[in-house]
């Protein structure tokens, strides 16, 4: 697991050390253990490692003594480097340590573009062929896994033809030839969708790699993207029937939960993870290793809909070691400015605090891994609004109610905060919203079902944007590996061989769930993990003060896209009466603001738009 960057142009000029270490330095929480960077005429390409698999080995840029002009680094594991090893050794082929990502120039080697079609696991990988009388010239090649677990993001200047390409936006911006501005259409994005879900990020300029696609760069020219046929589990991996639920995800489990550090697992006290601890702990039992360890996050006082007990019991249940971290509301400010910076582009629900807070008490327990449940929503259909789409009846528009819920402020209440100007923009242009209602439509139009549709767009863009994307950032912002079963292809694979009404409110994962979890997780009301952000923006609160300065009328006025007397009436509501919708659009306001600060600090080049 690491933080990875480089460079591609087609001119003769050699990057500056101090500009790369720039760049590296931007992310170098993700990668402290350590930093290399090499360079030539027209190219970069550096990493800052978190040693995980094979600590004393494993140097990036990987470099084999036989293949000279191929280099490659790594962001992620790689799952079944041991199989590639053994097949690449007997093909001629030489390692000098165990690291996973060693066998990258050589699996390149082997399979040109392709190679990535054999990697399983979570990963981001830039391989640079620098090879003479190839036939292709030297080309640079960057490719992310299936479910996009593990970012990359690019930037190609039209100008020079240049393309730059780091793991975290502030690390991109740090090059001295990337240019962009804030999209326009932002804000709208992050009220409608919580966060940019499409390859386009909240920067023009700046595009992030879609989940199973490889790029192709050539001196001069953009990438070309290709998005790969998905990786599949071996033939008789993925069982048929609801009941094998268990048996599946028990043996990505244990394969994912072996390490050469230390390794715990995140208890929500929901089902999803519940299964992933009872299973994690279960494997250290039958192998006579240290009880696992367990982390839930919880806030000082009283709180509505606390987990904390829910957590203690799947946690007794388990018979692990169980950490219960307490955040003090008041250190609550600070750590939003802290998670904008570390996202780079705006994410409207406020668990990204309650996320960052708890993978800084997992490392500094000592722990460099943590397993979690992600996913299990989006593949097993877990969530409220897809229940809801399918339960409208035939003619009800289930595809706008649908996409309502996705967003921190529902069409009607963000149009009638919008400036006319803004609104008009809006319209001309087209809301994300208005684009996912329209792919829904479309996939049920030709045939999907609504289940197929709904699936299909969670695991596509939503998942790897909004859960991904946010789990990989804050979780590295405190180097901390964190490995997802439920997003590993056996267990993908699996959930969509089963029939529709085995996925619908994941019925398979509560079967699976029965011998292994309390009754009181079993039978509780689904609850995502988050902050109690209703309660937080009441009078009294050390949240409101942060937001109320977010929203002051004479800075939303300079905006230009806001009314502000209209976001100061919901905010006085609020403050009277309560509600997590009113929160949730307040917070996604506030957190839209707070970002254009945070970019604008990030060196945005004279002549280009705050």
């Amino acid at each position: 697991m690491c933080r990875i960057f480089g460079s591609f142009a087609a001119g003769a000029a050699r990057p500056e050390p101090a500009e790369l270490s720039a760049v590296s330095a931007r992310q170098r929480h993700g990668g402290p253990d350590e930093h290399h960077v090499l360079g030539g005429p027209g190219w970069s390409l550096g990493c800052d490692r978190l040693a995980v698999t094979d600590p004393r080995g494993g140097r990036q840029p990987y470099r084999l003594p036989h293949l000279p002009g191929i280099l490659a680094v790594l962001n992620g594991e790689i799952y079944n480097h041991a199989e590639l090893r053994r097949h690449l050794a007997a093909r001629g082929h030489r390692f000098p340590d165990r690291c996973d990502g060693t066998v990258l120039p050589a699996l390149y080697a082997e399979y040109g573009p392709a190679f990535a079609d054999h990697l399983d696991g979570m990963f981001a990988v830039a391989v640079l062929d620098l090879r003479a009388g190839t036939g292709h010239g030297p080309r640079l090649l960057l490719a992310v896994d299936d479910m996009g677990m593990k970012p990359v993001h690019l930037h190609h200047d039209p100008a020079d033809g240049s393309t730059r390409f780091a793991s975290e936006i502030p690390a991109l911006l740090a090059f001295d030839g990337v240019r962009i501005s804030p999209r326009e259409d932002t804000l709208d994005t992050v009220l409608a969708t919580r966060t940019p879900f499409s390859a386009r990020t909240a920067l023009d300029g700046i595009d992030v790699l879609p989940p199973g696609a490889t790029a192709v760069v050539r001196p001069g020219r953009p990438p070309l993207v290709r998005r790969r046929a998905p990786h599949r589990a071996p033939a008789g991996d993925a069982p048929a029937s609801a009941g094998d639920a268990q048996d599946v995800l028990r043996r990505e489990v244990r394969r994912l939960v072996r390490a050469e550090v230390p390794v715990c697992a995140i208890t929500s006290g929901g089902l999803d993870s519940g299964l992933v601890t009872a299973l994690a702990a279960e494997y250290a039992r039958e192998t006579d290793a240290p009880p696992l360890h367990t982390f839930h996050l919880t806030y000082r006082g009283t709180w509505p809909g606390s987990e904390s007990a829910y957590a203690r019991s799947v946690a007794r249940r388990a018979r692990t070691v169980h950490h219960e971290v307490a955040v003090d509301p008041d250190e609550l400010g600070s750590l939003l400015t802290r998670t904008v910076r570390h996202l780079g582009q705006p994410n409207a629900d406020p668990i990204a605090l309650s996320t960052y807070a708890l993978f800084r008490a997992v490392r500094q327990s000592g722990f460099t891994v943590a397993l979690a449940g992600d996913g299990a929503d989006e593949l097993f259909g877990g969530y409220d609004r897809m229940r809801a789409a399918l339960d409208a009846p035939a003619g009800a528009d289930w595809a706008g109610a649908y996409t309502d819920a996705l967003s921190a402020a529902p069409r009607m209440l963000r149009e009638h905060l919008y400036t006319p100007g803004y609104r008009a923009f809006i319209a001309e242009r087209g809301s994300a919203a208005d684009r996912i209602e329209q792919e829904l439509r479309s996939a049920e139009a030709v045939g999907a079902g609504r289940l197929e549709a709904m699936t299909a767009f969670e695991t596509r863009w939503r998942l790897p944007a909004y859960h991904l994307r946010r789990v990989d950032h804050l979780s590295m912002a405190w180097a901390v590996e964190a490995r997802m079963p439920f997003c590993q292809p056996s267990v993908v694979s699996y959930a969509r061989s089963l029939p529709p009404e085995a996925r619908r409110g994941k019925r398979a994962l509560y079967e699976a769930g029965r011998e292994l979890l309390p009754a009181a997780v079993l039978n509780r009301p689904k609850q995502p993990f988050t902050l109690p952000i209703a309660a937080l923006l009441t009078p009294g609160s050390p949240l409101l003060d942060t937001v109320r300065e977010l929203l002051s009328p004479a800075r939303l006025v300079l905006g230009g896209r806001l009314r502000a007397d209209r976001v100061g009436r919901l905010l006085a509501r609020q403050l009277e009466r309560p509600s997590q919708q009113d929160a949730l659009a307040l917070w996604g306001i506030a957190v839209h603001e707070l970002w254009s600060d945070v970019v604008q600090g990030m060196r945005i080049p004279v002549g280009c738009a705050a």
